[in-house]
């Protein structure tokens, strides 16, 4: 890898890795790194040009991210981890599950999408927009460069086969919000997709980990000791 990643690293037992989301960093989970390293290793990274990682020279692409997340744990020493990840940290999960299945244990995808479509169309199109005026300015200042590529995440990827999801064999928890950006239909195919899913909708929005935590958390757990 050409960079390291930034990872909090707290708790003993066995480990749960989360993964935020776009333009976020592992500060998301605040009220996650409060309760589950109480009975387990918790590690919430900071992805590739995100928080306190540096963006490094490879391509800025979901892909790259789940490669990076199979380096980083390798570099612990973790040959097994639960995954919980959140919007594009969901989507991370997912193609590091399909490309490394024997490195997963369980999967918690909170908010995730298949492809860009997934997301309504009132959220998705302000996204778009802004993605071509940014990318215009960073024609000519490259302060503009890193938010081009932010929002280049959310206007072109991923790119995941719903069909492709039948191959995953772990127990897995798609958890959204009554009020997600993500269409409830696209999540529900996520669940119907995958073989083991079980798939659980809390009073909230997209960011319920932040602002529903109790019942987020409650939700995780009781799927962790199931």
């Amino acid at each position: 890898m050409d960079i390291t990643l930034h990872a909090v690293d707290v708790g003993a037992g066995k480990p749960l890795v989360l993964l935020h989301g776009n333009g976020e960093s592992s500060e998301y989970f605040t009220h996650q790194l409060a309760v589950f390293p109480a009975s387990r290793r918790v590690i919430a990274v900071d992805t590739r040009g995100h928080g306190k990682s540096p963006r490094g020279t490879a391509p800025f692409t979901l892909a790259q991210f789940a490669e990076d997340l199979r380096e980083l744990l390798d570099q612990k020493g973790i040959e097994k981890a639960d995954l919980l990840g959140f919007s594009d940290g969901g989507n991370i999960a997912m193609l590091f599950a399909l490309k490394y299945p024997e490195r997963v244990d369980r999967l918690i995808l909170n908010g995730a999408n298949l492809y860009p479509r997934g997301v309504k169309l009132a959220v998705q199109l302000p996204v778009v927009l802004g993605y071509g005026i940014v990318s215009l300015i960073a024609k000519f200042d490259k302060k503009a460069v890193a938010k081009k590529e932010i929002l280049g995440l959310m206007v072109r990827e991923p790119h995941i086969d719903p069909k492709s999801l039948a191959a995953l064999p772990h127990q897995t928890l798609v958890i959204v919000g009554d009020r997600d950006m993500i269409r409830h239909r696209h999540s529900k195919l996520i669940a119907d997709s995958i073989p083991n899913a079980k798939f659980v909708i809390l009073p909230g929005s997209h960011f319920i980990a932040a602002e529903e935590s109790a019942e987020f958390n409650r939700a995780v757990e009781a799927f962790l000791a199931e």
